[in-house]
């Protein structure tokens, strides 16, 4: 290739190949975990990391003062994305390791075990095959700088970290409560969550350190540790209230828990937006456009253009739309082929609005190469979409545009003149409603990783919605 002969078009294949496979990511996991591993056959070693394809497994601290629920919280991650769960008593209880016997006898002695051989074990646990396969979390630890440090030292390296907190009141209160099945481990509290089943409230056992002087003691030597733990994650730290039904406390570590990092890898936005007729989705387009510089592909604005630039495709649409029947689909399909081809898009990124309308639009789309990488579905309700059209009005005078409830005309001889658009119009807009969401079900399915969003709301926060799911990697939703 001709360096001087420039500007090179690179296939759009290439990127979309690399976007979708994750090719810069899984680079940048490979020559971090040589850096950290530094392994003396680095070919054979990445060869061995590939074959695990372990890159995406949970790898998550939980952290938090006693009594803050970080258990329970750990327990039910652990059950819902099927990985394991590593606490200082379940690693204690290794029988086949002679570090968990030597870990054990301090214990036995001292009620703790030395950082150093806490870490070792730590180490010894996450290189069995069930923790590089299905991936692990730490219920808290570590629990000092030091053993943060050594952790870090040994190349074990969370992806989340989440620390929970609350008032040291209401962790007090909580933990004079608490009581542990001794059978499953599960833990239940007087007050808040005690069971429904007989044998299991008889069985239930006060568990040790519980005593109000004994939680104060802990609490202040969590507080004074803690600080200096969570300056060791800035980047991947979340902090959730505890102070709060512990469903809720459970579904906001879940979201945190499926988020990637932002990734480095080069990222052109090829964005779909759909939604019913008068979602909003020329406004979002519009705001998209502006801050990011993505190229705004409506599709029946780019008919119109068509036909008024008098090309070939144009001028076989031009019967369809004077007779008001709808464009064909292969029709369309050429126009939009063309312009998502031109450099501008190829290079600055596009969002598209107004096609695919059904699955057949989104199969054929996809034949042509042009695949988005982001789609939002934008919600709304029937009775919001009926007051946002059937009450917009046009003054034939001054072309401006009114609405007799946001925008009302200035007087009532505007008023007096004012038109409706005929697509306006209630049964239209009912008819256009019905389509989009007898059709959105398959489109839903057949863009899978698609987010749906509330369209019911203030504009510009449904924006930030969009914003955040463009910038940043989309959540995992699994198989």
């Amino acid at each position: 290739m001709d360096a001087t002969s420039a500007p090179h078009r690179i296939p759009p294949e290439m990127p979309q190949y690399g976007e979708e496979h994750h090719i810069f990511e899984m680079m940048q996991n490979l020559l971090e975990q040589l850096l950290i591993h530094q392994p003396k056959d680095p070919m054979q070693f990445m060869i061995e990391h590939l074959q695990r394809n372990n890159d995406h497994v949970p790898k998550i601290v939980i952290l938090g003062p006693p009594a803050s629920g970080k258990t329970t919280i750990a327990m039910w991650l652990a059950k819902h994305l099927k990985t394991n769960l590593l606490t200082v008593e379940s690693l204690l209880a290794m029988g086949h390791s002679e570090l968990a016997q030597e870990a054990r006898q301090h214990y036995a002695r001292n009620r703790s075990v030395p950082s150093l051989l806490l870490v070792r074990l730590v180490q010894e646990r996450l290189s069995e095959e069930d923790c590089i396969g299905r991936g692990w979390i730490l219920d808290g630890i570590p629990e000092t700088r030091e053993q943060a440090m050594m952790v870090q030292t040994l190349g074990i390296s969370p992806r989340h970290v989440i620390a929970l907190s609350a008032p040291d009141t209401v962790l007090i209160e909580r933990n004079l409560g608490k009581r542990i099945d001794p059978q499953t481990g599960e833990i239940y509290h007087t007050t808040f969550d005690w069971p429904p089943e007989a044998d299991v409230q008889n069985r239930l056992a006060v568990p040790e350190g519980i005593a109000e002087t004994a939680t104060v003691q802990r609490l202040l030597r969590h507080h004074r540790n803690i600080v200096r733990v969570l300056a060791s994650y800035p980047s991947i730290l979340k902090v959730i209230s505890a102070d709060q039904p512990c469903v809720d406390v459970f579904y906001q570590a879940l979201t945190y828990v499926q988020t990637s990092r932002r990734s480095n890898a080069p990222f052109t936005p090829r964005v779909l937006l759909c939604g019913p007729v008068g979602s909003g989705k020329s406004l979002q387009a519009g705001l998209l456009a502006q801050k990011y510089g993505l190229i705004n592909v409506c599709c029946g604005q780019l008919l119109k253009e068509a036909m008024a630039d008098k090309t070939r495709q144009g001028e076989a649409i031009q019967p369809f739309f004077k007779k008001r029947l709808p464009v064909p689909d292969s029709l369309i399909l050429k126009v939009l082929n063309l312009r998502l081809s031109q450099l501008d898009c190829m290079q600055r990124g596009w969002v598209l609005h107004g096609f695919p309308r059904d699955l057949d639009q989104a199969h054929l789309l996809d034949a042509t190469g042009h695949k988005p990488n982001r789609v939002f579905f934008l919600n709304v309700p029937l009775d919001s979409v009926m007051e946002r059209l059937t009450l917009r009005r046009t003054d034939p005078v001054t072309g401006e545009r009114y609405h007799l409830i946001y925008k009302p005309p200035p007087t009532m001889e505007v008023q007096a003149r004012l038109r409706q658009n005929p697509e306006d119009a209630e049964e239209q807009v009912r008819f256009e409603m019905d389509v989009f969401y007898r059709n959105s079900a398959e489109l839903e399915e057949f863009y899978k990783q698609a987010v749906t969003l509330n369209g019911d709301q203030d504009p510009y926060t449904v924006f930030e919605y969009i914003e955040s799911g463009i910038t940043h990697p989309l959540p995992h939703k699994g198989p």
